[in-house]
């Protein structure tokens, strides 16, 4: 939005300069939805234009319209391209005005003000096939749409043209990716083709929709330009927990990707995610993800209490006790962060290129190795975008500490 809105003449500026306030909105968590209520409440209160764009005006409409009563406009994520006009409406005095959209434009290749010199976003499909039990973010993007593979082609040679170094591909579900029969991995193999020093870092993926290519993405991901580093949501150890999230696979699925993963790539990192506290899950359902945690020992895991969400199976049933959620919540993460440490220890000796994406404290800047591990060392001089020789001499649990050789 920013990109399309810079390019039609408008500028960026503060809150009390601004003519307009866009705030743009996220639903998938019950905490998140609060804060950004709260915010939007604020915002409605200074009295100037109020755009409010992104998801949540799909998702909880009525408590979005209850924070802000006098809303200029509201836009759903399908509506994005139309940011320009819309802002001209509301200059013009226009209020209340309502644009929601039945299908996304193509993101790939719309004006963009990157919030990095170094790293590059590209959106490769909106929506997602799946429609787990828990989840509200399909009432807001839709069913799957996949972006044309050459859009997305374009897209990056334009990022890899003006010196960016590291692309970020993203959706809902990216292995859920398929324009006409072209899927993720062609898509992977293609991209490795493009000449440049650069690395792609791929998103998140069901496990339901690698299934059925899990053994050509695995390999695609040998790829020199690819990190290794798979994005790989658990969210439980139980079956029965899985049946009732209506996740489409089995523990048994899940750790057949990870393994075939595993297997064609060397030192991959793994992440995966957690939902703790999910209604029916009991304690044995939960002892079954900390066995699962200790077998296959995830480089990160991302914790997530429930919350149920409107629209969904679950909103209005019983939920477990706060202080159950709480303790499960401490013993997956202290279990983590264990695994994390040993993890990282065993990348002490490690020599090999890491490219600097990120500016640390003080003299320090922050790296990724090819298995995407957050590498910091310090330099007086300015190393961003660089892609430089690193000794790694000690680790902690989230990040690696190396020397420049």
């Amino acid at each position: 939005m920013e990109g399309i809105l810079l390019e039609n003449g408008f500028q960026k500026s503060n809150i009390e300069e601004a003519e307009i306030i866009i705030i743009n909105t996220c639903g998938v968590k019950k905490p998140t939805e609060d804060k950004i209520l709260n915010r939007i409440k604020k915002l409605s209160s200074l009295e100037k234009k109020l755009i409010i764009a992104g998801c949540l005006p799909k998702i909880v409409f009525e408590k979005v319209v209850k924070a802000a009563p006098n809303f200029s406009a509201m836009i759903d994520p399908f509506s994005i391209d139309k940011i320009s006009e819309i802002c001209l409406r509301v200059l013009n005095g226009e209020k209340g005005i309502i644009v929601f959209s039945n299908k996304s434009p193509i993101k790939p290749c719309l004006p963009k003000k990157p919030s990095s010199k170094v790293i590059g976003i590209i959106q490769i499909a909106e929506g997602c096939t799946s429609a787990c039990s828990y989840c509200c973010v399909r009432f807001a993007r839709g069913r799957l749409q996949s972006y044309p593979y050459e859009k997305i082609l374009e897209d990056l040679k334009n990022f890899i043209n003006n010196g960016f170094k590291e692309i970020w591909l993203t959706s809902q579900d990216l292995s859920a990716y398929n324009y006409n029969g072209y899927k993720l991995p062609n898509l992977l193999n293609e991209i490795n083709k493009i000449p440049g020093e650069f690395f792609i870092r791929v998103g998140m993926m069901n496990p339901r929709t690698v299934l059925p290519i899990y053994k050509e993405l695995a390999i695609s991901f040998k790829n020199e330009k690819i990190f290794k580093f798979l994005h790989l949501p658990i969210q439980s150890g139980s079956n029965k927990v899985l049946k009732d999230m209506n996740r489409g696979y089995t523990v048994e699925d899940f750790k057949k990707i990870v393994n075939e993963f595993k297997k064609e790539n060397n030192n991959l990192t793994l992440s995966t995610d957690i939902i703790v506290g999910f209604p029916t899950e009991d304690e044995d359902d939960f002892e079954k993800t900390i066995e699962l945690i200790k077998e296959i020992k995830p480089d990160i895991i991302n914790i997530s209490k429930f919350f149920p969400r409107p629209k969904t199976p679950l909103e209005g049933k019983p939920t477990l006790p706060f202080e159950i959620i709480k303790k499960r919540v401490k013993e997956i993460f202290e279990l983590s962060k264990k695994i994390s440490y040993e993890k990282n220890m065993k990348y002490i000796g490690w020599i090999g290129k890491v490219l600097i994406d990120e500016k640390g404290c003080g003299n320090t800047w922050i790296g990724r190795n090819i298995s995407y591990k957050p590498i910091v060392v310090e330099s007086n001089k300015n190393l961003l975008g660089k892609i430089i020789e690193v000794e790694i001499e000690s680790a902690k649990a989230t990040y690696l500490l190396g020397k420049i050789l």
